[in-house]
C-alpha cells in the first residue's frame, strides 16, 4: 500500500514537497506515520499524544478532509497534509497558538460563576460543547478563517456559547458582546466545522444560537442591509 505525505521544512528550497511511501496495510494513519519514521525516514515530523482520539494533537488532513490520525484507517493512495489556516512549522505540525488566542478574544471562559446546584438537565445544556478537544480541525476547514485571520472561529464561539448557556454564569451579556465583532455575524454558516468535528459538536448551530442571544441583548446583524428598491427592509 502506498500513500503520499506532504513534507515541509522552512529552510529547504522548495520548502514543500510531496513524498510517496510504501506502508503495511490495515494501519491507522498514526501507526503508518510511526512506521515511516521508524523504517523509512526518521526526519518525518508529526504530533501525537493520547493515541485514543482525546487530545486532538494528531489532527491533519487526508484527501482534503480533516481527521485524527489515531482514528483514521489508511487507504491506498491517500494524500496526507497538515491542517490549513495555520503556520506549518515542520511537515505535519502546525502552530496552534494563534487559534488558541481566539479563546481569550472571545472571552470563552468563566466570567462570574455563581455557586449553584446544577440539575442534570442544566448540565446537558452545555455538556456537548464541553467535549471540544481543541484539535483545530474546524479552523482548518473554515472558509472565513482562511480569508480573515481576525475571525474568532468555530471552537472559540462554541466555547463562548457553552458559558452563555451555563445556568451559573451571571455575565452572559459580556460573553455575547465579545463575540459580535469578527464573530457570529461573520460566519457563513457553511457547516464545514460541524462536518469535520471528531467529537460530534455542532458549531454551526451554536453560532446560530449565539446570534439569537445577541438579538436579545440588542445586537443586530450588520450584514443585513436595506433593500429599499424592492420595498424590503431588514
Amino acid at each position: 500500500m502506498k500513500i503520499k505525505v506532504r513534507r515541509y521544512h522552512p529552510q529547504f528550497e522548495p520548502p514543500s514537497i510531496d513524498m510517496e511511501y510504501e506502508i503495511p496495510p490495515q494501519l491507522t494513519l498514526l501507526e503508518s506515520l510511526e512506521y515511516i519514521k521508524k523504517e523509512k525516514d526518521r526526519t518525518l515530523t508529526f504530533s501525537s499524544m493520547c493515541r485514543s482520539g482525546v487530545c486532538g494533537s494528531c489532527a491533519m488532513r487526508v484527501n482534503g478532509k480533516e481527521v485524527l490520525a489515531c482514528e483514521y484507517r489508511v487507504q491506498e493512495g491517500d494524500f496526507v497534509e497538515p491542517l490549513q489556516n495555520s503556520e506549518v512549522l515542520r511537515d505535519l505540525v502546525v502552530d496552534g497558538q494563534k487559534a488558541l488566542e481566539t479563546l481569550k478574544n472571545a472571552k470563552a471562559y468563566p466570567l462570574s460563576m455563581q455557586e449553584k446546584q446544577l440539575q442534570e438537565s442544566d448540565i446537558e445544556q452545555f455538556e456537548k460543547q464541553s467535549d471540544c478537544i481543541l484539535c483545530q480541525s474546524c479552523y482548518s476547514s473554515c472558509p472565513v478563517y482562511e480569508t480573515n485571520d481576525s475571525f474568532l472561529g468555530p471552537f472559540a464561539l462554541t466555547r463562548a456559547y457553552r458559558y452563555v448557556i451555563d445556568a451559573r454564569e451571571e455575565e452572559k451579556k459580556e460573553h455575547i458582546d465579545a463575540v459580535v465583532r469578527n464573530g457570529i455575524w461573520d460566519c457563513t454558516l457553511c457547516g464545514n466545522c460541524t462536518i469535520v468535528c471528531p467529537q460530534g459538536i455542532d458549531p454551526k448551530n451554536d453560532i446560530l444560537m449565539l446570534q439569537s442571544w445577541a438579538a436579545r441583548f440588542g445586537h443586530t446583524n450588520p450584514n443585513m442591509g436595506s433593500f429599499g428598491s424592492f420595498g424590503l427592509e431588514f
